[in-house]
């Protein structure tokens, strides 16, 4: 009668062990590189408002950039655009500040643009909220890049981060370096203006 033998247990040869610890220090490595190559979420210095009578740094003209935003249907309403300048300006009216834009589409068509900017109270508050858009507040942020600042518009579904610089044309590392920020933060879906064209004349209506 033949006597029945126990199962051999499974053992790893060291070859095997090698392999495993080979792919668990891979996986710890790219583990390691997402954390230490993602800007920290306090490189996002909000940039104070305050009411003076010497010029801020958030005046005067702008040319928007780049902008990122959890999906890109929250960035399709610059899909037409070539290029966008801006003018900030204080307003006569205490806590207010004006927006003149005009839009260069694709086509080449001119549109213009202005909104006014409520600032919320609170010495260094950074909230504006849009007039006639009680659902839409905007923060702004100060940029790494020189002659740079970003804003973070805030809407009833949407959410978007959006570049601008004092030169229409940046250098790359700039918007580089939005994209990285933008992305550490789930913003991951990006568009970048082509400015391929001249911008349009600001109106001063």
């Amino acid at each position: 009668m033949r006597k029945s033998t126990a199962p051999n247990r499974c053992q790893l040869s060291p070859e095997m062990l090698r392999q495993a610890w080979a792919a668990l220090l891979y996986l710890y490595g790219l583990l390691f590189n997402s954390v230490s190559q993602c800007p920290e979420r306090s490189q996002l210095t909000a940039l104070g408002i305050e009411d003076a009578e010497t010029p801020e740094p958030h005046l005067g003209l702008w040319y928007f950039i780049a902008g990122a935003a959890p999906t890109m249907e929250e960035l399709a309403t610059f899909d037409p655009v070539d290029n966008i300048v801006f003018n900030m300006a204080a307003s006569s009216a205490p806590r207010q500040l004006q927006l003149r834009a005009t839009i260069r589409t694709k086509n080449g068509v001119c549109v213009p643009r202005k909104w006014t900017y409520r600032m919320t109270e609170g010495k260094g508050n950074t909230e504006l909220r849009t007039e006639g858009r009680p659902d839409m507040k905007t923060d702004l942020f100060s940029s790494s890049c020189p002659g740079g600042i970003m804003l973070k518009e805030m809407g009833q579904g949407y959410q978007r981060f959006l570049l601008y610089n004092r030169s229409p044309h940046p250098p790359e590392k700039c918007v580089e370096e939005f994209q990285s920020l933008t992305s550490c933060l789930d913003f991951k879906a990006f568009l970048v203006t082509p400015r391929n064209q001249e911008a349009c004349p600001l109106s001063s209506k």
